[in-house]
């Protein structure tokens, strides 16, 4: 009887192998066809074109803000810091 049993285990360990080694080269073959690399490097050109666009937007803003606080000083009278001087503090935070 235990021949009986140990026969059982073994075919059982076999058969859950076999469906295990089924369902691993069926995975290998779906990565093999699908574009997974061309795909990131798409969605990663597309983030960094995006990144650069967003960049060229913002320093655009903020020239034309620096630009209507100079133009709103000269009409007060005040004197506009010269762009990129960057505001000392005489105190240590």
């Amino acid at each position: 009887m235990s021949i009986h049993g140990l026969l059982a285990k073994a075919g059982a360990t076999v058969a859950t192998g076999l469906v295990g080694a089924a369902a691993y080269d069926a995975a290998r073959a779906v990565v093999r066809r699908a574009p997974l690399r061309e795909g990131a490097v798409i969605a990663t050109t597309w983030g960094i074109r995006g990144t650069r666009k967003a960049e060229e937007v913002a320093e655009s803003v903020r020239l034309n803000t620096s630009d209507i606080v100079a133009e709103a000083k000269g009409r007060l009278g005040e004197e506009s810091t010269p762009p990129g001087t960057a505001v000392t503090h005489d105190h240590d935070h």
